[in-house]
């Protein structure tokens, strides 16, 4: 630019805007880097993760306290007994030490390896493929939900809008009609380019056919014409061509001869809905060839290229709720200004109508999103008066928003109403039968989404979120603390009704009544959140587990469920159309919302159980070795002297009982098509009975009854030397230790079959080989080796050990039968 040239003053807006990695070709750039790191949109809507925990660790701490609390009782009552007698604080210790093995050390490593395998299962289960499992620490919490918080758009539905309904007030036209739709598009193009061309012979017919039909006929052609070329020109979408190089750097004449082929072309936008609407306009033959910054080309049915300049844009925003474009007709020169948007807020701007409102209503209960298409033909003159008005406001410093509005608000007035279209997110495969599926469990669901009210609600009856029989209460918008509070007081009066409320109000109520909100909500079989904010979505998460303490799941598929999935106990991300950046965050990552399903019913419910009873069962293996030491101690006149050597210790807790107890994880009550088909029986965990401070008691009652008769029994047998009380009462204890895994298991599988012999074999091959590795001599295996296997192979010395071991199990193995047969559990009664 010259400096005899008047200043050019121009705004600075967000098509100024240089994004990350973008190279400049030519000339020089200043900038300001603004919005970037903590500032962006996605981070302000993130929380901090928090560490998760699962509620099965939580319950095994308390346990381990209560078993610490027992070893410290233990070790006083023994010192006590002795009566104080010379250095008691010594022997206390020693104590201590001696019955350290109440304390489940070994407890954390097999639980986590346990998780570890839990994850692999259901990695590699084909039902569910694509599942990733990203935090291995909580595969039990799938098995204890009780809320259920999903995301809508890309959840529940396919995110893959369909274009179904055309209403132009007097007309509507749905997917069977289409047809017609493309015969008035070709009729009114094929007229339009007849007279242009001015080949009078061809047009005469055609004119003379049109003149003598009815008036109405001619009027709805051109709505139509009208409609579908505003709808074909008022959006963002881009197409491109895929193979195409040089189409953008030829000329203007090599464009438009070039071969602009249907199957090479897609289209591209921020939204779905909009592609919807231009692949419709393409369908009924007005297609969009060519997009750049100032133009638009459209191609009629006969084949025409038609023209049309962008003279300005005014995108979509969330507070506006509507876009608009100002074009200019290349043939005419006719200035057209189209708009598109919500009906809540185009309902203002057009002219007077009877029925916008009442057809919005309907396409809402249909499930279809709707969008109101309008226009207004502009003058030269007005467009410059604008155009001036409109390039003011935007240089002004301050209020530049409030006063760029006030522009353009100034030609929103008074615009003609073209049509009404509707269109269809369907939804996802199988996705009504998991949420009755997921109903019958005992879980509670609760949508939480940014749709509005209508399509939110219409939705969640489609997907039978809320039954057909059920009625719904629509949360009337409230502001103060009054209207929440009547608001409140009328959803009270309504039993078993589904919850509808809007963000706004939800906030409301929360600031003045949540305790009773969050109360009353909890009832609802269903909770329908609509224009909800992220954060919000994370709110509630909190607030459910805050006020109800249950187990938490959230499940979505975009950035915008990221915190609300992180603040959850269980977060589920699935792999969609917005990215992986749920499916990320998430500690399950699902590639279909029907997976969740077999996810909590058959994955949840066996790791929950799996975990319970191989944690109890590792207590109940120290429980019992350390009530044979307190009573070997208490025959032998209290003395704090191990009944086992260090050798024998290591191996009762690793080689000798390791694979058989850790063979737990393979445990299943009942087959995984049972779960699926009466998911009633998840409802039952979810009470938490199979780890309790009952089950637990039990065990313990258990682990004394056998260490007591394993010891007593081992002291009553023996014949002269002591060294046979430890041979028999060791060897009465690992067969006890097996025989209970066996009783403990549910459905036997051929790995823990494998386990049982293995580790049998290792004790019996220990007590034939370390004999000789170890010598007489060596002080660790002379006690229990002197016996020398000249004993260990006698008569004796088997029977012995045989009535121990069915002293200790038979009773429980008989309690075992007849809990089965009086108090069956209620997988049982499938698996008979």
């Amino acid at each position: 630019q010259e400096d005899s040239d008047p200043a050019v003053h121009e705004s600075l807006s967000i098509e100024n805007t240089l994004w990350a990695s973008t190279v400049v070709a030519s000339g020089t750039v200043i900038g300001v880097v603004i919005y970037t790191g903590k500032e962006t949109r996605s981070v302000m809507n993130t929380s901090n993760p928090k560490n998760k925990v699962g509620l099965l660790d939580l319950e095994l701490n308390q346990l381990t306290k209560a078993l610490f609390l027992a070893l410290v009782a233990l070790s006083v009552v023994m010192v006590t007994l002795q009566g104080f007698v010379g250095p008691w604080y010594r022997n206390l210790f020693r104590f201590l030490l001696l019955f350290s093995y109440i304390i489940p050390i070994s407890l954390r490593v097999n639980l986590d390896m346990g998780k570890a395998a839990y994850g692999w299962m259901i990695m590699k289960d084909d039902n569910i493929p694509g599942t990733v499992v990203r935090t291995s620490t909580i595969p039990e919490e799938l098995g204890r939900l009780v809320y259920l918080l999903t995301d809508k758009t890309g959840t529940l539905t396919q995110n893959e809008m369909i274009f179904k309904r055309l209403h132009l007030g007097t007309v509507s036209y749905g997917t069977d009609t289409m047809d017609e739709i493309q015969s008035h598009i070709i009729n009114s193009y094929s007229q339009v380019h007849s007279q242009n061309s001015g080949n009078s012979t061809s047009s005469t017919p055609s004119r003379k056919a049109q003149s003598s039909a009815p008036k109405v006929r001619k009027s709805v052609s051109s709505r139509i014409q009208e409609a579908v070329k505003a709808i074909a020109l008022c959006h963002n979408v881009t197409p491109v061509y895929e193979s195409r190089a040089g189409a953008s750097g030829e000329t203007e004449y090599a464009e438009v001869d070039q071969d602009f082929s249907d199957e090479n072309r897609t289209y591209q936008a921020s939204s779905p809905d909009e592609v919807a609407l231009v692949q419709w306009t393409e369908s009924v033959g007005l297609t969009l060839v060519n997009r750049d910054l100032t133009s638009m080309q459209l191609k009629s049915p006969g084949g025409h290229i038609l023209t049309y300049y962008i003279l300005q844009i005014f995108p979509f925003t969330s507070e506006s709720k509507r876009m608009g474009i100002i074009v200019r007709d290349e043939s005419s020169g006719e200035i057209t200004f189209y708009m598109k948007g919500a009906d809540v807020a185009m309902s203002t701007i057009v002219q007077y109508n009877d029925w916008l409102e009442e057809e919005c209503g309907n396409m809402a209960r249909e499930g279809l999103r709707t969008l109101v298409v309008a226009k207004k033909s502009l003058t030269e003159e007005q467009y410059q008066d604008f155009e001036s008005r409109y390039n003011q406001a935007k240089l002004s410093i301050h209020d530049r928003n409030l006063k760029v509005a006030a522009v353009v608000e100034s030609l929103e007035r008074e615009m003609e109403l073209l049509c009404l279209t509707g269109v269809e997110d369907q939804l996802q495969a199988d996705v009504r039968p998991t949420l009755e599926m997921l109903r019958n469990a005992g879980i509670k669901i609760w949508m939480l989404t940014g749709d509005k009210l209508e399509t939110a609600t219409c939705i969640a009856k489609s997907s039978h979120l809320v039954s057909r029989t059920q009625d719904i209460h629509i949360f009337r918008p409230v502001t103060t603390r009054g209207e929440a509070h009547l608001e409140l007081n009328a959803f009270r009066r309504k039993h078993d009704c589904a919850l509808v409320i809007s963000g706004d109000s939800l906030e409301v109520c929360l600031k003045y009544y949540e305790h009773e909100f969050v109360e009353l909500a909890c009832q609802c079989p269903a909770v329908v959140c609509c224009r909800c904010s992220p954060t919000q979505k994370a709110h509630i998460v909190k607030l459910l587990q805050h006020h109800t303490g249950k187990r938490t799941c959230a499940i979505g598929d975009g950035g915008n469920d990221v915190s609300m999935i992180q603040a959850a106990d269980c977060g589920i991300g699935i792999e969609g159309k917005e990215g992986k950046q749920a499916s990320l965050a998430a500690d399950f990552s699902i590639t279909q919302f029907k997976h969740i399903g077999r996810l909590l019913m058959v994955h949840g419910r066996n790791s929950y159980k799996r975990s319970a009873a191989l944690g109890q069962f590792v207590m109940h293996r120290g429980l019992i070795i350390s009530t044979m030491q307190a009573v070997f101690s208490s025959v032998f006149y209290f003395a704090s002297v191990p009944l086992y050597q260090g050798f024998l210790m290591v191996g009762y807790a690793t080689i000798y009982t390791m694979f058989p107890v850790f063979s737990l994880v393979l445990d299943q009550d009942v087959k995984p098509e049972m779960a699926l088909l009466y998911p009633e029986l998840y409802k039952d965990l979810t009470k938490g009975r199979s780890l309790s401070f009952k089950t637990f008691l039990i065990w313990v009652l258990i682990s004394i009854y056998q260490g007591g008769i394993l010891m007593y029994g081992a002291l009553l047998l023996f014949e002269s030397e002591f060294v046979h009380v430890v041979a028999i009462s060791f060897t009465a204890l690992i067969l006890t230790e097996l025989l209970m895994v066996a009783l403990t298991i549910r459905t036997w599988h051929w790995l823990m079959v494998v386990a049982e012999f293995l580790s049998l074999g290792c004790y019996v091959a220990s007590l034939a080989f370390l004999n000789e590795y170890f010598g007489d001599s060596h002080y660790l295996f002379a006690l229990f080796v002197s016996a020398d296997v000249a004993f260990i192979t006698t008569v004796t010395f088997l029977w012995k050990v045989s009535a121990i071991t069915v002293v200790s199990c038979l009773p429980l193995y008989i309690l075992k039968y007849l809990k089965r047969k009086f108090s069956p559990p209620s997988y049982s009664k499938l698996t008979s």
